[in-house]
């Protein structure tokens, strides 16, 4: 007599599993909410004006559409100085972010290609500083810039932005299956130096990872605030970030003039190159993140 089959029973851990399908639907739900009531709020309230902005529902219109009116205001508020923090902005990240990424790409791939004494030394300390956060090193950099005379001055928010352990790190790893041996070998057969095989190679090959260390280094400095709020006091050389917290600081007071409306028209602006930035390079940035992951 045949004894009848065991039915296959459903771990807890199974993610066919029907309860936890459902609990993980839950907790994704629950975590977008939590990230998107902030956006939905902040674009209600830039179509609100200042008194709008506490007299009304803040995740619905007010009677009165003001977003465009609160848009000529930012750009022309105190003399057009958000288009100068904008500006600003853009020179940070596109020499600091552009020149940690450059950076960490030369480094990372001559680390994973090339062996030379000291190499695992090197790797502790990429991995000790990728631990250290980048708050605990601003009141020493600031001392060591103003002993050599560049606080108050782009350079000491360029300078410190080249510097991206974690992003050589994320290149080193990611080259070490991303090129292989046998072009190398193939390219200096045929003549081409070290710098054209990097160039011409190299880059193509990793372009990936190079977009995936370009978005977090973008972001980084984009959204960088305590680095420039102790280096700089002019308020010409501002960031965004800096910018807009002394907008909001100056609201509060007796006598101030209240431009919180201003700020939060500035805030969304703030966003929208950086969400710009992220949905035309997910493509880029998923397949940097993955690729390596499998070894083929």
């Amino acid at each position: 007599m045949a004894l009848p089959l065991a039915r296959p029973t459903k771990k807890r851990n199974d993610p066919l599993n029907p309860r936890a399908s459902k609990t993980l639907l839950i907790v994704m739900m629950l975590y977008a909410l939590y990230t998107l009531v902030p956006l939905v709020w902040l674009l209600f309230s830039s179509t609100k004006t200042q008194s709008g902005l506490f007299s009304s529902f803040g995740l619905w219109f007010a009677d009165d559409f003001a977003f465009f009116d609160n848009l000529v205001a930012t750009f022309s508020y105190r003399d057009g100085i958000f288009l100068r923090w904008l500006g600003n902005t853009l020179l940070y990240v596109v020499v600091g972010a552009g020149g940690a990424t450059l950076l960490a790409t030369m480094a990372g791939y001559g680390l994973a290609k090339f062996r030379f004494p000291g190499r695992r030394a090197v790797f502790a300390v990429v991995l000790g500083a990728v631990a250290v956060p980048g708050t605990a090193l601003a009141v020493p950099t600031f001392l060591l810039f103003s002993e050599l005379g560049l606080t108050n001055t782009p350079w000491a928010i360029i300078i410190p932005s080249l510097v991206s352990p974690f992003g050589l790190y994320l290149i080193w790893t990611y080259a070490v299956d991303a090129i292989p041996e046998e072009l190398m070998e193939a390219a200096r057969l045929d003549g081409a130096s070290e710098v054209r095989i990097f160039f011409s190679v190299t880059l193509r090959l990793l372009a990936p990872g190079i977009v995936t260390v370009a978005l977090f280094a973008v972001v980084a400095t984009w959204n960088n605030y305590f680095l420039p709020l102790i280096m700089l006091s002019e308020p010409d050389w501002y960031p965004l970030t800096v910018g807009l917290n002394q907008w909001n600081a100056a609201s509060v007071g007796a006598g101030a003039q209240p431009v919180q409306h201003l700020v939060i028209t500035g805030a969304l602006i703030t966003i929208i190159p950086l969400v710009a930035a992220f949905l035309f390079m997910q493509r880029f940035w998923q397949s940097g993140l993955s690729a390596g992951s499998v070894k083929q």
